[in-house]
Parts: structure tokens; sequence; C-alpha cells
């Protein structure tokens, strides 16, 4: 009698299962156009296969940029660096001010903010090449102390002057000026 209630149980049992392994949507491995998009904007091919100079280099243009070196392995190929902001809005101080006037209640805004930068190189074997990417996120904290915001920042501006600083350093450092 038990051996008759435990295979039925147990065949449902392994139907259930299997209808739960879908497995990963072909879709969710696909970077979107947006993503190619920020990946181009964020990355820059320099003809050298010396990491180490480029990343002495990108630490000394992060440095130039007011940025504080939080952590660099070289072997790794990485650099992270951080600096603090005001992140104080007119536009969130005046509907801060309209609803104390009206309402009596005095809300959070943004009060400082860290902007964190990640520079990681990478050798392109086949080009006698290296790729540095670089990405920058801003983190901001309110006046209560809450992190209200994190984003990246896609402002091509900013990479594109980034990346100006470091040829320069690059081209002077191998010509030794």
């Amino acid at each position: 009698m038990r051996k008759y209630v435990i295979v039925p149980l147990a065949a449902l049992l392994l139907a259930v299962t299997a209808a739960c392994q879908q497995g990963i949507p072909k879709e969710a491995l696909e970077l979107s156009q947006e993503s190619l998009q920020q990946r181009q904007l964020q990355t820059r091919r320099f003809d050298t296969t010396d990491e180490a100079s480029l990343l002495a280099a990108g630490a000394g243009v992060l440095q130039d940029l007011g940025y504080s070196l939080d952590h660099s392995d070289t072997e790794a190929g990485l650099i992270f660096a951080t600096k603090d902001r005001d992140a104080t809005e007119a536009g969130q101080i005046a509907g801060a001010v309209v609803m104390a006037v009206l309402f009596g209640v005095v809300p959070a805004v943004d009060n400082n903010q860290k902007i964190r930068v990640s520079l990681v190189t990478r050798p392109l074997e086949h080009a006698n090449a290296t790729a540095v990417r670089v990405t920058f996120q801003r983190f901001v904290w309110n006046t209560q102390g809450q992190l209200s915001k994190i984003e990246g920042l896609g402002d091509p501006e900013l990479y594109q002057e980034f990346f100006e600083r470091l040829s320069q350093s690059v081209f002077l450092t191998a010509h030794e000026i």
C-alpha cells in the first residue's frame, strides 16, 4: 500500500521540479544597444602592452581631477577612486521651503555626494594593445543621512575629458617629457 502512494508522489514531485527548470532566457544574456553605446563611451584602446604605465597615468589623471585613490591593484589592472562634492540643488531647496511654509513639514533634500571612479585595464591579445575602461558613479545622501540616489554618470564630455588627459599623460610619459 505504501509503495502505491510513494511512486505517484515521487513522479508528481519530479514533474513539478522539471517544470520549474526553464533556464536563462536567451535575451537575458544579450547586451542592449544602449549598453553597447555606454561601453563604447567608457572604453578606449591604447597601443601599448604596458598596463602598469597606463594604470600609473590613470592614477595621476584622477588625482589631477581631485580624486583620492581608494584602492589599486596593478596585477588585476584596477583603480578605484572617489571625491566628495556638494549635492545641494536649488529646486529641491525651493520645494522644501514651500513644503515647510504650506504644510509645516521639512522634507529631506540632497546634501552631499561621493563620485566614484573605477578604472580597469585589459590586454588585447591579438592587437598588442590595451583597453582602458573607466566608469563614473555618484552616490547622493540627503540631510537625514540616508542614501537617496545611486546612478551612473553618462555625460560624454566627462569621459572625453578623462581620456584626453589620459592620452596626454601616456604620450608625455612615453616620450619622457
